[in-house]
């Protein structure tokens, strides 16, 4: 038996409060360190505990776990990645090293093996004693038994001394297949420990690579791989007795052990009976309670798998929820790898692109580990030993409605209408109805653009149609397709829309029990949709959300199932239009009962996640000055509890209000956007004022922004608590025009402010990034109205970036203007001088506004040479530029010493042009290549 450690119970750690007389201060770059964000929420099933990890910006996170029925709290230093058992008597976690050992280890050069590992902590609520596993790599709990826990050691583990504290555990994947198969000796497993949770015995396993719970815990199955192959195989083990069962075994890989939802089946994959051939065949594996060893249902050679091809080990078979049937993989088998003797220098390494390419050659590059690993959904009949191909290369995807029980499945294509993802959204496909017992198939829709789903009892195929602006619904059995929204009174697509393709559907809440209605949203209710056409359409929410300006949307709190009880309550999401407050309605599907309100605030809610045995939700509530801590309350929301108090310093910082302003555009467009000012406004007061923008955020107007250093734009309540005022306006768009729609919108929003007393309009700043940043530039073309701009990742030229490629997906840029936000409309031969005119490089001469930009040299999403091209003109042209590039960072800085380099700057630059703050080194000078990695520059510049 290993030692366990006892934690004492622990209250919640507050920082102190502000004392009565003591003045706020401004917030500042290091208020990043001391606030935490909240992350690994959940609530215990029985619905008596909570538990969430305290997250700092850079640091070591903290577990706790708090009781909803009393004052107990507990912690658990660097726990992640938690999980209740499903009795809610214990809490599993993932304990990190401690981040400073990480760093120092990795300082020092000491190799993976050496360096601190992942480590387990079980926590006993009863008691608030801590068992602690070191060196663990992974750990499974049953997803509704109790009382067990399964943990797989570190290869660095010593076996029996899995209590060290000395060291710790490191997380590695336990599952996935490397692209290059490893050798026998890397192949072998480490231990695996199975725990009782309430006595504290353990058994211990060697030479594990995976391993699975039943779902009830009763069982456990494993898979085993040796040096020496004498024990590999795959073992039952019931977790009672401890008497492991052989289901198969000899030397060989066996993987993905898998049990069907009774746990009295299993099954798995493996190469044993072909092992010693130079491309060993995996097969399908089946085993059955009262079986004497697993037989094969799938394997090399099987009339049912094409000719040249072989069961996948890179597919995870998985049963129906029935159990009657297996769902596996398969693929074309490789072609045996040639031996390379060629020196490097002797090879020809080359891209050819060729012009019937489906997808463009740095798109496929991406892609080509997937494709090589890319499998086709087979099914095995468990009863019959059937085994069918339901997809292949014509049909690449196929779905199994009902779990994986369905007779008839839907098969999706867009192998025709490959290249138009260069030029056009959303995609195209064909789909097809295939038989699930003969793979037979037969073309049900062709060149759908938008996407099909299978009803859940699978009697129904639905669609959005993109083109007709209506939802659809067709017989798997046969018949014609049902235009399902013809017959409502109001739209179901996107009204406030305004891209170069066609709207999308506001979307569905799903399916009454037994594929009775299908439910789908207009802008404000819910209405419910026979699926065969004959029945009128009926409003859910009794068209109320209409009414009283208010958005309803179903909050599912039962992941588990697939369809809505008509007689159950639903509970529902509620938004309201005008004031931005929202809350939540309950209603039934079927009557004609009106939602009932159960709460509104002036708040912005999470969606809730309920407990699965009580009558408890946990939920997160915001506003500008609350923090989203963790909240409880029962279904009615009549008894909101909070459960954390994660950054209670903040009341030792001036914050920020928030209001909504209404305004017009040019043309005449109403306009909403926010409006942030100091706490501790003052009318009498001179403020310079910051503005930001990317397209629409007026309805975020409760939303809580913390100090953190944000990867790319400005936060509001960090500069409102420095003393600007800060303006977010909404912004629509007039497809051809994208920079002039922005200035029709921003500029008369800013000029009003202007006007106001308390805005300094001599000192107006104006920041944005990607898609924002592209219209700061723009602006500063077309007006001096600000003092200073920062620009993030900006599109200069739309000719060359029409004709660029985003290498993060590989994909070319041209559906970006033709279809997308860029909101051209029209390619570069039909419109070209909507391009000229929308580019501010071909008007950068006209620029008068000091530029900060920031483009990095890794950007996956607009090509770096975008910044480049304007940064080189604005400095041939002698008008005041700098851009940023984080060496080796993609569109935005993502580590955490980047991001706050960026936010620092970002104040410097802002600061010194509209407060008349000291110009830092690196503003006012630069910063010389021969001094990178030596200064920052950041320190107040000598004046001259």
């Amino acid at each position: 038996m290993r030692r366990s450690f006892l934690i004492a119970i622990s209250a919640v750690f507050l920082m102190p409060a502000v004392t009565v007389g003591q003045a706020k201060r401004p917030l500042d770059h290091d208020a990043y360190d001391i606030w935490m964000g909240i992350e690994d929420q959940a609530i215990s099933d029985d619905g008596r505990w909570v538990l969430y990890a305290l997250t700092p910006q850079d640091g070591d996170a903290e577990l706790r776990v708090r009781s909803l029925i009393s004052n107990v709290e507990y912690s658990i230093p660097r726990g992640r990645s938690p999980r209740f058992t499903a009795d809610g008597r214990f809490v599993v976690s993932v304990v990190k090293p401690e981040l400073e050992l990480s760093r120092q280890a990795q300082r020092e050069g000491k190799s993976e093996n050496e360096q601190p590992k992942d480590s387990l902590a079980v926590l006993n609520l009863a008691n608030g004693s801590i068992f602690r596993a070191e060196k663990v790599k992974s750990y499974e709990l049953p997803k509704e038994g109790s009382g067990w826990v399964a943990y797989l050691l570190d290869e660095s583990a010593s076996r029996g001394d899995t209590s060290s504290a000395q060291e710790e555990p490191e997380t590695v994947e336990a599952e996935g297949t490397a692209d290059a198969e490893p050798k026998k000796e890397e192949r072998a497993g480490t231990t695996l420990v199975l725990r009782e949770l309430g006595s504290g015995d353990e058994t211990s396993i060697d030479h594990v690579t995976q391993y699975t719970f039943a779902k009830d815990g009763r069982h456990l199955a494993y898979a085993v791989s040796t040096k020496d192959g004498a024990d590999d195989g795959v073992y039952l083990l019931p977790v009672e007795d401890g008497n492991a069962i052989p289901l198969a075994t000899g030397e060989g890989e066996y993987k993905s052990p898998v049990f069907d939802e009774s746990g009295e089946q299993v099954a798995f994959l493996s190469n044993r009976d072909d092992y010693a051939a130079e491309q060993s065949a995996f097969s399908l594996f089946h085993w059955r309670t009262g079986s004497a060893e697993a037989r094969v249902l799938a394997g090399d050679g099987d009339p049912a798998i094409p000719e040249g091809w072989w069961v996948s080990d890179n597919y995870a078979p998985s049963f129906s929820e029935n159990g009657n049937r297996l769902l596996f993989g398969t693929a074309p088998r490789p072609e045996p790898e040639v031996e390379d003797s060629l020196l490097d220098v002797e090879r020809v390494k080359l891209d050819i692109w060729h012009w019937h390419d489906p997808y463009i050659q740095p798109m496929q590059l991406l892609q080509a580990n997937r494709e090589r690993r890319r499998t086709y959904l087979a099914v095995a009949h468990v009863e019959s030993g059937t085994v069918v191909q339901l997809a292949d290369e014509e049909v690449p995807d196929v779905d199994i409605g009902q779990e994986g029980a369905a007779t008839i499945a839907l098969g999706r294509s867009n192998l025709p209408y490959r290249q138009r993802i260069s030029w056009d959204t959303p995609e195209y496909s064909d789909y097809f109805l295939v038989d699930v017992s003969s793979g037979e198939r037969q073309l049900f829709q062709k060149e759908l653009h938008g996407t099909m789903s299978l009803s859940p009892e699978g009697t129904h195929a639905v669609w959005w149609d993109n083109k007709e602006l209506a939802w659809y619904a067709r017989r798997v059995s046969g018949g014609e397709a049902v235009n399902l929204t013809a017959p409502l009174p109001h739209p179901v697509h996107n009204e406030d829309h305004d891209w170069p393709h066609r709207p999308d559907a506001y979307g569905s809440a799903g399916w009454i029990e037994g594929d009775a209605e299908f439910l789908v949203y207009d802008r404000f209710d819910i209405w419910a949709l026979d699926p065969t056409g004959q029945q009128t359409p009926r409003s859910i929410t009794e068209e109320t959300g209409r009414r009283d300006n208010l958005q309803f949307r179903y909050v599912d709190l039962d992941p588990d199932t697939v369809s809505i009880s008509p007689n159950e309550t639903m509970t529902l999401s509620a938004f309201d239009m005008r004031s931005k407050a929202s809350g939540f309605y309950s209603d039934r599907a079927r009557g004609d009962r009106q939602p009932e309100r159960l709460t509104m605030m002036d708040v912005r809610f999470s969606g809730p996640t309920k407990s699965k045995n009580a009558n408890a939700v946990l939920f997160t509530r915001e506003s500008v000055e609350e923090f989203p801590n963790l909240w409880v309350s029962n279904l009615e929301f009549s008894n909101m509890r909070a459960m954390s108090d994660a950054n209670p310093q903040k009341e030792e910082y001036i914050w920020a209000t928030a209001e909504l302003m209404e305004w017009r555009s040019t043309d005449g467009t109403p306009l909403e956007g926010l409006l942030y000012k100091p706490e501790n406004f003052d009318p009498s007061v001179n403020y310079p004022m910051m503005v930001y923008f990317y397209e629409r955020n007026a309805d975020n107007l409760h939303s809580h922004y913390a100090p953190i250093p944000h990867r790319s734009v400005i936060r509001p309540t960090f500069y409102a608590s420095r003393g600007y005022i800060v303006f977010i306006p909404d912004i629509r768009y007039q497809v051809g025009y994208p920079g002039e729609s922005a200035m029709d919108a921003v500029m008369p929003g800013v000029l009003r402010l202007a006007r106001e007393d308390w805005v300094d309009e001599a000192n107006i700043g104006v920041q944005g990034h990607s898609w924002g940043g592209y219209q700061i530039a723009y602006m500063v073309t077309k007006t001096n109205l600000f003092k200073a701009a920062g620009a993030g990742a900006i599109v200069s030229n739309m000719i060359s970036a029409y004709g660029g490629v985003r290498w993060s997906s590989g994909m070319s840029r041209m559906f970006q203007y033709e279809k997308d936000q860029s909101r051209i409309g029209a390619t570069l031969w039909e419109a070209p001088v909507r391009y000229v005119e929308n580019s501010p490089i071909f008007w950068a001469d006209r620029v008068e506004t000091p530029l900060l930009m920031m483009h990095n040299d890794h950007d996956g999403a607009v090509p770096w040479y975008q910044g480049i091209e304007m940064f080189v003109a604005l400095r041939r042209l002698n008008k005041p530029v700098w851009m940023v590039n984080y060496n080796d960072e993609p569109h935005w800085p993502t580590t955490y010493a980047n991001k706050r380099d960026w936010n620092i700057r970002m104040q410097q630059f802002f600061d010194h042009y509209l407060k008349g703050a000291p110009a830092p080194v690196w503003l006012a000078e630069g910063i010389p290549a021969v001094l990178k990695g030596k200064t920052l520059g950041l320190e107040e510049a000598e004046r001259k």
